[in-house]
């Protein structure tokens, strides 16, 4: 199953079917942790772990070229209707921003989301967002490229986050999953240098 974001995606928020609560694994590029057969840890923003739930570093980084198309692919291991989104730090996962946005009702269980603030068009640190817009039960992974800015360092992050609607308040994360990968990417010295994102710090 693919998903490409195009032009066409110019809503800036969805509103969802109710179901319960979601998982997904990050699939590529690798993931920064070790996670289980649920995607686990994902909860705490920015990159799934926090002092309650930590995570064991695979210690993969993954080597990218500026300018270039990266593959991003995701399964989700508990169905939950939302949307994904992808960003990108260069210094510090601090740069990484805040999780959607969410509109959300009251409800004898406490506050659930009804949609979430889409980023279109994308702007940095946001590489896409509202990728693979889903009310009902996936049927296989799904699979898109984003491009990669034409920059240089050592280990980015890259982030992938799940936006979930119709979702009760979580302690970690309240509507959103998060996964990361550690990057390295290598400028085209062809290519102008992509001024939108912060140099690297040596």
């Amino acid at each position: 199953m693919k998903t490409f974001v195009t032009g066409t995606l110019a809503f800036a928020a969805i509103s969802l079917a109710p179901l319960a609560t979601a998982h997904f694994q990050l699939l590529d590029p690798p993931s920064w942790i070790q996670e289980s057969n649920l995607g686990d840890p994902q909860k705490a923003a920015p990159c799934g772990t926090s002092d309650i739930t930590a995570g064991k570093p695979t210690n993969t980084v993954t080597s990218v070229d500026g300018g270039k198309k990266l593959k991003i692919r995701v399964k989700e291991t508990v169905f939950h209707p939302g949307f994904y989104r992808v960003a990108l730090s260069v210094n510090s996962r601090a740069e990484l921003p805040a999780d959607p946005k969410a509109e959300t009702r009251n409800t004898d269980k406490g506050p659930q989301s009804v949609s979430g603030h889409i980023v279109y068009p994308p702007t940095p640190p946001v590489l896409a967002d509202g990728l693979f817009p889903h009310t009902t039960r996936p049927t296989g992974e799904w699979e898109t490229e984003v491009d990669i800015p034409n920059i240089n360092c050592a280990k980015c992050t890259l982030q992938v986050i799940q936006f979930m609607a119709n979702h009760g308040l979580n302690k970690e994360g309240e509507y959103t999953y998060h996964h990361c990968a550690d990057i390295a990417i290598h400028a085209d010295p062809n290519q102008p240098i992509d001024a939108r994102f912060p140099a690297e710090k040596k």
